[in-house]
């Protein structure tokens, strides 16, 4: 699944956040964005899959023009997101927290619930465990599963590695690795910490300022290159 992100701009009030931003994730590839915090990231993310209003520009998935298309819609098309926090709903136990999900979203079944699992062990033997007890990395296993189990064709991811101990890191590195060659997912990845990301996408991009100030293929980059254009 395409994604293309045409001249966007975003704006909170009169505060306007995205300048004009086009990104494209191509079909069965996997982009990168990164930037330093308050460049812009999230709120991209969130005007692609609709959280947001986009008030120029346009957000095309497959060709079609979703701009004015409602988040539940965008995600019946194939779009899942995870945002940035390990977001589940403590007071349900796993298995209460990827149901939820399943029931209401037509196209998921049973196998893509197992397939979400043999992805994450850990979530797989805490099914019964209450989420608001669950560590932050295995929190964030959840969210990513969570999204899994409609079968989106298009994952967008917000830091999934923000706050998670290295051997989780490893663990969620393995999973986007096996979903991305496995099936061909189209990933749109937000990331700072870069050798995980050059590690893992094909392409990237660095916001600065609400624009897009680099882009290019990750064979030809180095994580060195990013230092200056990432430091805080």
């Amino acid at each position: 699944m395409n994604l293309t992100i045409e001249d966007v701009h975003v704006a909170y009030g009169r505060s306007e956040v995205l300048h004009g931003v086009s990104l494209e994730v191509p079909d069965r590839t996997l982009v990168c964005l990164m930037g330093r915090n308050g460049e812009g990231k999230t709120t991209l993310l969130n005007a692609a899959t609709g959280l947001l209003p986009v008030q120029r520009g346009r957000v095309l998935l497959d060709g079609e023009d979703i701009t004015k298309m409602a988040p539940h819609a965008r995600a019946r098309a194939g779009v899942g997101y995870v945002p940035q926090g390990h977001q589940v709903f403590p007071q349900m136990t796993v298995r209460e927290n990827l149901q939820v999900v399943m029931e209401r979203d037509r196209k998921a079944d049973r196998s893509a619930y197992d397939d979400a699992l043999d992805l994450f062990p850990a979530v797989a033997t805490r099914l019964s465990r209450p989420a608001g007890l669950l560590s932050g990395g295995q929190a964030q296993q959840l969210s990513i599963a969570r999204a899994l189990v409609t079968r989106p064709q298009l994952l967008l991811l917000d830091e999934p590695t923000e706050g998670i101990q290295p051997s989780i890191i490893m663990e969620i590195e393995d999973a986007i690795a096996q979903l991305h060659r496995g099936t061909g997912m189209s990933i749109l990845l937000v990331e700072q910490y870069v050798e995980f990301a050059l590690r893992l996408a094909e392409r990237y991009a660095v916001m600065e300022g609400g624009r897009i100030a680099h882009a290019g293929e990750t064979a030809t980059a180095s994580p060195e290159s990013f230092a200056a254009l990432l430091a805080v």
